[in-house]
């Protein structure tokens, strides 16, 4: 049995082409795959071409989408993964995903659609949750602005983004040929644009492909001929986190800052309470089956995997007595580093309050929980996140100058911190023409921050 340690996929037989030569920058190459460079060409502003070597091509703009290839050994979960779970995966999130072909002739046209509102007519749950989910916007203003350009000087990186942030071979108006990259003729704009759809998990060669069903499901009495695109293919491998992982793992030789790769979540859980206690990524990023994935951005799914605390040395205070607080911030619920990526940033903060009600910003003190990298990813500043079952403490001590203060502490999350920076460094080197897709991403990124903890505390 394997590793639990990331491997790429892509098989040596295959032709190397620049874009998966780019892509292969988040995957550790398996000894039977060609080397191949980081590929990619580097982005429009000098500013941003490191960022974009590791970042667009690594598919990490505004979501946590395809970057290394998971390990398909021994995660946790049910129980070890079998032989036939892990050649499905292997065969399954081989990149880029080939060409869906021909549909079967008896195919209706919504059994031959990829588009996900046709899924929706049979599973209208699940498109509903895909909807408001992060893989409904991978193709937002954040990545379309960036590929404006990006297409233009450079076709191959740019159709190495899609790799990540809409992988279908019909999702990109480009095709790999003998004769190198020309007109796709399968191209749907309109998939295109709406990023990780439902057959990216779903669908190969026009087969369908799930989780085992539910018992008493009434597919399990109809014979598969007799049921809509021919029924589906089911495996356990799509309630492992070894799934995920395919998505959310570089290996050791993609984008790593201090030994550790810019994106580990699958490692991260792997040696968590959470893998040992038998639960999967799935658990919490898709109860009950729902196709939501949320994370970061959602405040109450980030309230329900931390806690935090606030103590003080005693009860009331006096004028010219010492304010001693502590701020704890518990990774309760959490199966990986909170939060597990560079873009977030948690900020604990502490301040009091004279007695008008106004801060007095003499006495602000804050502590940044995350991993703080500069733009341009040259190396990690700190790294100050909490591991699973750990906790982050802020100790806040105070001499009270005179009657009416009070203590305000606030805990406040920046789910797209990283990308505030980026977005406004571009548009003040120089967007090109897809300014106006990055200045709506920046005020997104502007809009995302919220708090999940914030208490006044009359002190003299």
């Amino acid at each position: 049995m394997k590793s639990g340690r990331p491997t790429g996929i892509l098989d040596a037989s295959e032709p190397t082409s620049p874009e998966i030569r780019a892509f292969q920058c988040t995957t550790e190459r398996r000894s039977r795959c060609r080397a191949g460079g980081t590929g990619g060409g580097a982005c429009y502003p000098r500013l941003v071409s490191r960022i974009w070597r590791c970042l667009a091509l690594a598919g990490l703009v505004l979501a946590l989408l395809p970057g290394g290839r998971a390990a398909l050994g021994n995660g946790a979960g049910p129980g070890p993964i079998s032989s036939a779970e892990q050649q499905f995966l292997e065969r399954h999130w081989r990149m880029p995903i080939a060409p869906q072909g021909l549909a079967p002739a008896s195919f209706a046209p919504l059994e031959r659609s990829l588009a996900p509102r046709d899924c929706g007519a049979c599973h209208p749950i699940q498109y509903e949750d895909w909807r408001g989910s992060i893989h409904a916007r991978s193709m937002g203003p954040g990545i379309a602005g960036q590929l404006v350009e990006m297409a233009r000087r450079d076709p191959a990186g740019a159709r190495a983004c899609l790799v990540c942030h809409a992988p279908l071979a019909e999702q990109s108006s480009l095709a790999r040929t003998a004769a190198g990259l020309e007109a796709n003729p399968a191209f749907d704009p309109a998939l295109h644009r709406e990023g990780v759809v439902c057959a990216t998990c779903h669908v190969r060669g026009h087969q369908r492909f799930g989780p085992p069903p539910r018992p008493g499901a009434q597919g399990l009495r109809v014979r598969r001929a007799q049921l809509p695109h021919n029924g589906a293919t089911y495996t356990g491998a799509y309630e492992r986190a070894e799934f995920c992982a395919a998505c959310h793992q570089f290996g050791p030789s993609g984008p790593s800052l201090n030994g550790k790769p810019l994106e580990n979540t699958y490692e991260e859980w792997r040696t968590s309470p959470a893998a040992r206690r038998g639960l999967a990524c799935q658990n919490c990023h898709m109860p009950d089956r729902r196709h939501r994935w949320r994370g970061i951005h959602d405040p109450e799914m980030v309230k329900s995997g931390v806690r935090v605390t606030l103590a003080l040395d005693r009860a009331r205070y006096r004028p010219g007595q010492r304010l001693r607080a502590t701020v704890t911030v518990a990774s309760v619920n959490v199966g990986h580093y909170f939060p597990t990526y560079v873009t977030p940033q948690v900020v604990v903060r502490a301040v009091l309050l004279g007695a008008d009600g106004q801060l007095i910003a003499s006495t602000e003190q804050e502590g940044i929980i995350g991993r703080q990298v500069p733009l341009d990813l040259s190396r990690e500043i700190a790294d100050t996140r909490i591991p699973p079952g750990g906790r982050f403490v802020l100790r806040y001590d105070r001499g009270l100058d005179g009657p009416g203060l009070s203590l305000r502490v606030t805990v406040t999350v920046y789910p797209d911190h990283f990308y505030t920076g980026f977005f406004a460094a571009l548009l003040e080197t120089g967007a090109g023409a897809g300014e106006a897709d990055i200045r709506d991403a920046l005020d997104a990124t502007r809009r995302s921050p919220f708090e999940i903890f914030a208490r006044d505390v009359p002190l003299t």
